[in-house]
């Protein structure tokens, strides 16, 4: 896979991921753990209250690892920000990601673009951006979003997540 760089008609996708990242960067844990609340399909909610937190916080998750290799796995998480105003899909990636290369994604056959990685944690890698009506409808509308990482600039691994049952699942985060 080659390393493109993201055209005029991708940028919203990092458009958006810088819109409201300070934000979101300090109002939201990186995983949101917890009670599984509800399963919808390959999607679940899990709800906890993180340390100094006033509220319950809760997520749409999903965790993959690629068929090929079991080294490397996704969590793909959707969440509110804390005043509600906004939902944030987050990816946490393995350790050894190419950092500069970005967190590619795909829903079906349309290519939406690339964000950055904005820190490393002790258990992997978080790219994130602000959900906008278009990202949530294509993955409301689609079957399959690829995720996809870099171990080298000319290696990209695609993961694919199963869309069946986020439209249920994204409607119903409280």
């Amino acid at each position: 896979m080659t390393h493109p760089t993201i055209s005029p008609r991708r940028a919203g996708f990092a458009l958006a991921f810088g819109a409201g990242l300070a934000a979101v960067v300090a109002a939201t844990p990186a995983v949101a753990q917890g009670a599984v609340k509800s399963q919808h399909a390959d999607w679940q909610i899990r709800c906890d209250t993180p340390p100094g937190a006033k509220s319950e916080q809760c997520a749409l998750i999903q965790n993959v690892t690629a068929e090929d290799r079991p080294n490397v796995g996704l969590s793909v998480i959707v969440l509110k920000t804390a005043d509600k105003k906004q939902k944030i899909l987050r990816v946490l990636a393995p350790l050894g990601v190419l950092l500069p290369s970005g967190l590619g994604l795909k829903v079906d056959q349309t290519d939406v673009g690339r964000t950055p990685f904005v820190r490393c944690l002790p258990n992997g890698c978080v790219a994130e951006v602000v959900m906008d009506d278009k990202l949530s409808d294509q993955m409301r509308k689609g079957t399959t979003a690829t995720f996809i990482v870099f171990q080298t600039p000319e290696e990209g691994i695609g993961i694919p997540i199963a869309l069946k049952g986020f439209t249920e699942g994204f409607d119903k985060l409280p």
